[in-house]
């Protein structure tokens, strides 16, 4: 059997530790930014009274997975809006119900919501409205800018309904047709407007050395 460990006095093996790396080609990995796993950050944008937030470069022939961050979403303009995410095909936003998703959400009421259909965008939480409440989560998208591959989405929300109820949810959603993803909006779907600040990552491929 293998061993993974690389130093001095090593033992002596007959099968070859194929595959497995040493602190010089980790740091080495790491210092080129290859690592696998680690994120890069592509872009980091704040909202100020808009509508929404495009993400128009988000170099996904480099990467296949991204993971988005959203932070102090608030200040939502109108009552019963919901901060979803569409997606742009080859520079065109598409705004068709044609997003099929499904979430579960728990609320410290009781009074749960579990929101699945098809849409014009995907829901990824409902809108907080009144000072010191925010809507802060992630999710991961995965195979844009691949034209042979549906683009599919998971997420976890932590938030405060209208009605002022902690509201915890998580669930995905997913392009269903074949295209190239080459831009991300995220927004208040109705036009209302929000604040709040939103990251967007690439997730670094597996190198093999």
């Amino acid at each position: 059997m293998p061993f993974g460990y690389i130093g001095q006095n090593q033992p002596k093996q007959k099968v070859k530790n194929a595959g497995v790396l040493s602190s010089f080609d980790i740091s080495l990995l790491e210092k080129n930014n290859h690592a696998s796993g680690s994120y890069e950050l592509i872009q980091s944008q704040t909202a100020s009274a808009d509508a929404a937030l495009n993400f128009t470069e988000i170099r996904g022939s480099e990467f296949d997975v991204h993971y988005v961050t959203f932070n102090e979403i608030k200040d939502f303009s109108s009552s019963g809006v919901n901060f979803g995410l569409r997606f742009y095909e080859s520079g065109t936003l598409e705004t068709d119900s044609v997003y099929q998703g499904a979430h579960i959400e728990q609320k410290s009421s009781n009074q749960n919501y579990n929101p699945k259909g098809t849409y014009s965008y995907i829901f990824l939480s409902q809108g907080s409205l009144t000072t010191n409440e925010y809507t802060s989560g992630y999710c991961y998208i995965y195979y844009a800018n691949k034209s042979d591959e549906y683009t599919y989405v998971t997420d976890h929300v932590i938030t405060e309904d209208p009605a002022g109820t902690a509201v915890f949810s998580y669930g995905g959603g997913v392009l269903p047709q074949t295209s190239t993803v080459d831009g991300l909006n995220f927004s208040t779907v109705n036009g209302a407007t929000m604040n709040g600040v939103i990251n967007l990552y690439g997730v670094k491929k597996q190198w093999v050395l």
